[in-house]
C-alpha cells in the first residue's frame, strides 16, 4: 500500500501587534472634585469637634455636622459618574 504524503503545517506566527488607542471618556475632573469634596467634609466635621462648636459656623450649632456629611455625600454623589 503507498504511503500518503505528510502535510507540512506552517510554523506559527503571531499576529500583527495594534497600537493600543487610549479611549478618554473626557471625565478627568470626576476623581479631583471627589476626593476634594471628601476632604472639605471631613475637615468642617472634624473642625466642628476639635472648636467645639465654635468653628466653621457657630451659629449653625449640630447643623454643621450635617453639612459635613452633606460634602461627603455630594463626593459619592460624584463618583457615580467614574467611568
Amino acid at each position: 500500500m503507498p504511503k500518503s504524503r505528510l502535510r507540512k503545517k506552517s510554523d506559527y506566527t503571531p499576529p500583527a501587534t495594534a497600537t493600543a488607542v487610549k479611549i478618554s471618556s473626557g471625565r478627568t475632573w470626576v476623581a479631583p472634585v471627589m476626593l476634594a469634596l471628601f476632604l472639605i467634609g471631613l475637615v468642617w466635621i472634624v473642625t466642628y469637634y476639635v472648636t467645639s462648636g465654635s468653628w466653621p459656623v457657630q451659629d449653625w450649632g449640630n447643623w454643621n455636622i450635617l453639612v459635613g456629611f452633606g460634602f461627603i455625600a455630594a463626593g459619592f454623589g460624584v463618583s457615580t459618574q467614574w467611568k
